[in-house]
């Protein structure tokens, strides 16, 4: 607290309250140990046999999961510093998706290693310079790194290859079936011309009970609910979708009946009656044959609703009604009547199914392209089918990504470890004090097939070990084809082997199919290298006392005395 020390460096300079962090490494390295405590955290859940965490938010919401991204928006992360990191990682969440948890954890492998810089006295204005020519020089490797692409994205098996490696990040054991569904649903609304194709038309609904394997697609929108009046499936129907309740409408202002006798009062209830039927009637004769409604129905309208064989379903979620209304290409409307025919839709099939005792609406279009794909997922716990989920939602994200860039380059930690020798070749060859902020560079690549390693259970200096030399040989051999009169060596595939089947701890990427998406990894570390810099130059940091008065009188412990 600056003003309660004597003589302090800005006495009278801010308000009362506030703390002032001074000294460039002081601040820096307490800002580093911040950041590094925020990736410890997520780094043990990076990779298919990550582990995972039990959350329970402010709310008492309890979440289980080993995604970074989700993990992170359920802490409450208040540290300055490390919220740099959390926002670099929501960025790559929002670009490309899928490898948040690698932005956090290369982020926080290059402050531990400017660390040590720091303390062998270098500048962070140096450090900061040589990380960015080794950014800029391990996106131009990674270019080189490419060793497949997915030539035809409206080949099931094609898509499937890139969706594989994503989901078995998250649902290890199961990302083949999940893969093969994911890449289902996509290629049923798949537009055109790819570019167009927008993520939020593959939807999910969890329904508990029965096992992972008795996941489907269906064509078109599922709600777990059934319909609200008898009518339970129509074929060929034109829909109205209304936002308003389906009531009889109130007045603006009360009014006060006096009713003398038994006559009046029946007559009283028979206009109500007469007018709401004439209404009903007005939707019938218009042709709609099914209504699906935003918020109540009034029990009136329900029996007249029934009466003429219209199917009425409740949608409580607006954005469920605005998914629908795009399915259907209906308008939704604010008045109870007869819509106009450009603002009805159309379906072809809306029915009821019983999904694990669950009974559930669909709503079909049975052409082959549809605007809307549902997966209709099932699981033990709703936990489970919540992960599976989060692994579903990378899967679809990727085919985004794959519709930007299509390039795939070796996982398993291949990928990494090719950028540790070519960083560290660079490294060599560069003059001044540079060279050591890049050599510290190329070394943070290192945390990715160490950190897979470890959650396998694996030797991981045995495994780098074998790694290193596979890589280095070949990186010798790159250097020098002339010499070896052939032509030049391919870019080598080896990663970590976490099922470890022939004990080498080893196996090529490329051959066992295991291939990341070129694009999502360069986001990633251009966002976690900005992120690191951005801390780096941090050299101060001001805290203003909290805003508020005194704290409100908590409840009296001596209440029950008397």
């Amino acid at each position: 607290m600056s003003l309660s020390i004597p003589n302090a460096p800005n006495q009278g300079l801010f308000k009362a309250g506030y703390q002032n962090y001074d000294a460039e490494d002081g601040a820096v390295i307490r800002n580093i140990d911040a950041c590094r405590t925020i990736a410890s955290t997520v780094q043990t859940s990076l990779g298919p046999y990550g582990r995972n965490k039990i959350v329970i938010n402010h709310l008492q919401k309890m979440t289980l999961t080993n995604d970074a991204a989700t993990i992170l928006r359920e802490l409450d992360v208040v540290h300055p510093a490390a919220k740099l990191l959390v926002m670099a990682s929501q960025q790559q969440e929002a670009e490309m998706g899928d490898a948040t948890n690698m932005v956090i954890v290369f982020a926080g492998e290059l402050l531990k290693k400017a660390e040590e810089l720091i303390r062998m006295g270098l500048k962070t204005s140096e450090i900061v310079s040589g990380y960015e020519r080794a950014q800029k020089h391990a996106l131009e490797v990674l270019e080189e790194l490419e060793v497949d692409k997915v030539e035809n994205i409206r080949d099931p098996e094609e898509l499937a290859k890139a969706i594989r490696t994503v989901v078995a990040a998250k649902q290890c054991g199961s990302e083949d079936f999940l893969a093969a569904l994911v890449a289902q649903a996509v290629l049923a609304v798949l537009p055109k011309n790819p570019y167009n194709f927008n993520v939020d038309n593959v939807r999910v609904v969890k329904i508990m009970g029965g096992s992972l394997e008795q996941s489907k697609v269906v064509k078109g929108m599922v709600f777990g609910r059934e319909p609200d009046g008898t009518i339970k499936k129509v074929q060929k129907a034109k829909v109205g979708v209304y936002s308003c309740p389906i009531d009889i409408s109130q007045t603006e202002t009360k009014g006060t009946v006096l009713i003398k006798n038994s006559k009046e009062l029946l007559d009283f209830t028979k206009g109500e009656e007469s007018q709401m039927e004439t209404t009903i009637k007005e939707l019938h004769d218009s042709g709609l044959r099914v209504v699906v409604a935003g918020t109540t129905i009034g029990e009136l309208a329900m029996h007249y609703l029934n009466r003429y064989g219209i199917l009425v379903i409740k949608v409580l979620s607006k954005f469920e009604l605005r998914r629908l209304c795009r399915v259907v290409g209906a308008t939704p409307l604010a008045r109870l009547g007869a819509p106009m025919p450009d603002e009805m839709g159309s379906i072809d099939v809306v029915e009821t199914l019983e999904i694990g005792g669950d009974r559930v609406t669909v709503f079909r279009q049975e052409n082959d392209q549809t605007r809307t794909a549902t997966l209709v997922l099932r699981g033990a716990t709703q936990n489970h089918l919540d992960d599976v989920e989060r692994a579903v939602d990378d899967g679809v994200n990727v085919v985004k990504a794959i519709t930007r860039d299509p390039r795939l380059v070796p996982g398993a930690g291949a990928s990494e470890m090719q950028l540790v020798e070519r960083l560290t070749a660079m490294a060599d060859t560069t003059s001044g004090l540079a060279q050591y902020a890049i050599r510290k560079y190329a070394e943070a690549f290192e945390v990715i097939p160490r950190t897979l390693a470890e959650s396998a259970g694996l030797d991981a200096t045995e495994v780098l070990a074998k790694l290193y030399t596979a890589h280095n040989i070949t990186q010798q051999a790159k250097n020098a084809p002339a010499k070896r009169g052939e032509d030049e060596e391919e870019v080598p595939a080896l990663g970590v082997d976490i099922e470890n089947e022939d004990g080498t701890g080893t196996l090529d990427a490329e051959e066992e199919g295991i291939l990341d998406l070129m694009v999502s990894k360069s986001w990633a570390i251009k966002l976690a290298t900005e992120a690191a810099r951005t801390v780096l130059s941090v050299d101060q940091i001001i805290v203003a006392r909290q805003a508020g008065g005194p704290k409100p009188p908590g409840p009296n412990p001596n209440w029950d005395d008397d």
